[in-house]
């Protein structure tokens, strides 16, 4: 085996639902005030007794029935997540105890709304060294813990929610080398902080940087990968902010692929945000099996990461 390929997906996202009309009774804020900004419609609130490794394990759980594998085939478990309380067991042995699985290592890592596109490329390298052969690569969040709800301009983005990914050894690689990278003097442009915890961010940097910095980098990966923009059949930003999304898209030159827009409907997930969107554009068929799907993620440190992958 020469590389790795991603098999199958699955996500979880609570049943509770919080639209803008009822964030509008918490807060000074409207409807039509979230949507010009950020484009974002509603987001899923997670129960008290939902927690990021109980979310991750449901979204594993399914992303493992679909792919046919069983808890004991995985060696390698990965939890992208910022938003985990405890510090040990971290969330990944967690999922591996909630699941039955055998003697997998199980490691979280924390680059804040780039984490799932990190785990992935660690994934990817740890099966092409023969270190793993099946991984579960998972990003999970219950950002709803860590934001003040008295803030409009933080409370409005969040939601929480997580999806899987199993990731497997293939013949030829399926998963493009990754390019990643950050901005060390931007750091502090996004921050969870403090105690208790809080979120925080200079939305207008972040902003500015993303939509001018953004497309030349994602370029960038598709020269790794040997694929055109024009040729991309999809493309799953980080969602963010759909004016975000949608220009840094056309920036891109992805004139002909599917964009991923789960931010109206899911809010800002972090590190679950990239495969959330990802997983329900597969199980819409949005996107034709083996067609190549760019995966960008930017966001805390100021931490960037991404692949091209081959539809599942």
């Amino acid at each position: 085996m020469t590389g790795s390929r991603v098999l199958a997906l699955g996500h979880y996202q609570p049943s509770r639902v919080l639209t803008n009309d009822e964030l509008a009774t918490m807060v000074e804020t409207d409807d039509a005030w979230i949507r010009s900004r950020v484009g974002i419609r509603t987001r899923h609130i997670a129960a008290p007794d939902e927690t990021v490794d109980a979310m991750a394990a449901a979204a594993a759980a399914k992303a493992l029935a679909a792919g046919g594998l069983a808890a004991r085939d995985i060696d390698l478990v990965l939890v992208a997540t910022c938003t985990a309380t405890d510090r040990s067991p971290n969330t990944a042995a967690r999922v591996a105890a909630r699941l039955g699985m055998a003697a997998p290592a199980a490691m979280d890592i924390n680059v804040v709304c780039s984490g799932f596109t990190h785990a992935l490329a660690t994934a990817d390298h740890a099966i092409q060294a023969g270190s793993a052969k099946n991984a579960l690569v998972i990003g999970a969040e219950k950002f709803t813990d860590v934001v003040d709800w008295t803030d409009r301009s933080t409370c409005v983005l969040v939601g929480d929610g997580a999806a899987a990914a199993v990731v497997t050894a293939a013949p030829e690689p399926h998963i493009s080398p990754v390019l990643w990278g950050s901005v060390p003097e931007m750091g502090g442009a996004v921050r969870i902080e403090g105690d208790p915890a809080r979120f925080s961010q200079e939305g207008q940097t972040v902003y500015r940087w993303a939509t001018t910095q953004l497309p030349a980098i994602a370029r960038k990966v598709c020269d790794r990968a040997g694929v055109r923009p024009e040729d991309l059949a999809g493309v799953v930003l980080h969602q963010a902010n759909l004016r975000i999304i949608e220009p840094v898209a056309e920036r891109i030159g992805a004139v002909n692929a599917v964009v991923a827009r789960d931010v109206v409907d899911s809010g800002n997930t972090s590190a679950a945000s990239v495969p959330l969107a990802l997983a329900k554009l597969v199980e819409r068929r949005d996107i034709p099996a083996g067609a190549p799907v760019l995966l960008f993620a930017f966001g805390g440190n100021l931490s960037y990461a991404g692949q091209v992958i081959r539809c599942p």
